[in-house]
């Protein structure tokens, strides 16, 4: 491999966005993987910019590090991911990304209604708890969520 092939932490940091420390972070739960050099310097792999991004992404839309960890742990080693490897992690995905935009528009709708409506009805309003009737049913909001 050529040394041009790779790019130390700090280039990986100025081409992701990401701190070093958080470069760290993700290699130590294993969702890059850094080579060594004979001076014990750590070097990424090109495709690693990718692998972040998918990672800074994916947290963008809500997904939990270990869905994230699993998807990724699907993407070939020793190769760079090409695009129907990606494809696939994108079928994968999809459904928990539509749930998510399913969950967001019903809850628009709830916030809409409930500030849009203006009569702050104690009696209708879906955020009211009268007396903490849904504290057995778990924490949050329970009734705006759904």
């Amino acid at each position: 491999m050529k040394a041009n092939d790779t790019l130390t932490i700090g280039d990986l940091a100025r081409r992701t966005g990401l701190s070093v420390s958080a470069i760290r972070f993700y290699e130590e739960r294993g969702l890059v993987e850094a080579m060594r050099t004979s001076g014990n310097q750590r070097r990424f792999l090109r495709s690693d910019i990718r692998r972040l991004s998918f990672v800074m992404i994916a947290q963008r839309l809500g997904l939990a590090l270990d869905q994230i960890e699993a998807e990724l742990a699907r993407l070939p080693h020793g190769r760079t991911p090409n695009a129907r490897d990606w494809a696939r992690i994108s079928t994968s995905i999809r459904s928990e990304i539509d749930r998510r935009i399913d969950e967001l528009q019903r809850v628009r709708s709830t916030l809409d209604g409930c500030i849009g409506c203006g009569c702050l009805s104690l009696k209708k309003c879906r955020i009211y708890n009268k007396d903490d009737r849904l504290a057995a049913e778990g924490p949050g909001p329970r009734n705006a969520l759904g």
